[in-house]
């Protein structure tokens, strides 16, 4: 089907149809808006055995950070022109997977919104309450009318729904899973957060997070990321990688490590070089000029090769010697949270 008005999906399409050969294609769920239907796809590359590492990535949770999908959605067409040709990636591809969501919101990518048809926030969603001091923009139940609003605490909505089963089915079962959700919206800087976005308290996998940030630091120098939990900069409820976090931990076997990361794009510089652009729609979530968009979709290329390189050499940062894991805890504390 052809959706006017909707370039993401168009796009979309057209990668689904030229990565025919090289990926696994699936559509998770279909999302009904007025009277259209919008699907939801998943995107698997590279080897299906279920012990390999897993890099999922995962755009458009809030429709009006569209710029997410897009990044995405480029980084699929590097990988489709690399997978005829460099041999380097195609033997990368045999022992790690990759998968992509690059639209888990459908109907606010297409609206320009940022909550989903129902009006309700996915990245509030979930049945987990943040800890400490929160603000409306935390997460509420008041009315859908309002924005951040979380939705039914009975049940969640489909498409928060359609996440969290491609993270059970297709990622917990990996030994190690690094899982990137891209936003915008926030910062003069590009973030880089893991958990816990509920509550200011280290998370399981923090002495992995300093090793996998300093393995960072010392082979990109001069990245531009700040890396850091969530919590430091706003503590939400019903955030959907928290509620992940807490069950994979549950479930998985206790070697396994689940690496959930929020990509966070620092919008406000776009938006201090071009104040106008406040007043438009996606001024203050997408980079309105041209040659800024261009930039900002090569822009975490050197990020995404870093963490597949990563993910293929865990030992160095995701299976250390207990030693080590006290050794980067007692650094993780002092640089996070002391």
């Amino acid at each position: 089907m052809i959706y006017q008005d909707f370039p993401e999906l168009t796009q979309l399409q057209a990668l689904i149809s030229e990565l025919d050969a090289h990926a696994k294609v699936e559509i998770i769920e279909h999302i009904d808006f007025q009277e259209l239907t919008f699907p939801i796809h998943c995107i698997s590359l590279g080897s299906t055995a279920p012990n390999v590492p897993v890099i999922a990535y995962f755009g458009g949770v809030h429709g009006l950070e569209k710029i997410g999908t897009e990044v995405i959605l480029a980084y699929l067409q590097i990988l489709l022109a690399l997978l005829n040709w460099d041999g380097e990636w195609i033997s990368r591809l045999e022992r790690i997977r990759l998968i992509f969501m690059p639209i888990v919101n459908p109907v606010g990518v297409y609206r320009g919104s940022r909550c989903n048809g129902n009006g309700v926030d996915l990245m509030r969603n979930a049945p987990i309450e943040g800890i400490g001091k929160t603000k409306l923009y935390s997460g509420h139940r008041i009315s859908s009318s309002l924005p951040w609003f979380r939705g039914d605490e009975a049940s969640m909505e489909a498409e928060a729904q359609a996440l969290c089963r491609v993270v059970r089915e297709q990622l917990a079962q990996s030994p190690l899973v690094i899982a990137v959700d891209l936003h915008s919206g926030f910062g003069l800087q590009d973030r880089l957060w893991f958990p816990y976005a509920g509550r200011q308290q280290p998370f399981a996998a923090l002495p992995e997070a300093h090793a996998l940030k300093q393995l960072f630091d010392r082979s990109y120098p001069n990245h531009f990321y700040t890396i850091e939990p969530m919590s430091h900069e706003y503590v939400i409820n019903g955030d959907l990688w928290d509620y992940l976090y807490d069950e994979f931990q549950q479930n998985a076997q206790a070697d396994a490590v689940f690496m959930p990361l929020t990509l966070e794009m620092g919008s406000w510089s776009w938006l201090r070089k071009s104040p106008l652009h406040l007043f438009s729609r996606h001024g203050l979530f997408h980079p309105l000029l041209p040659h800024r968009q261009q930039r900002i979709l090569r822009r975490h290329l050197t990020l995404f090769d870093f963490l597949s390189r990563a993910a293929l050499y865990p030992d160095h940062w995701a299976h250390l010697p207990e030693s080590e894991r006290i050794h980067h805890l007692q650094l993780a504390m002092k640089t996070w949270y002391d």
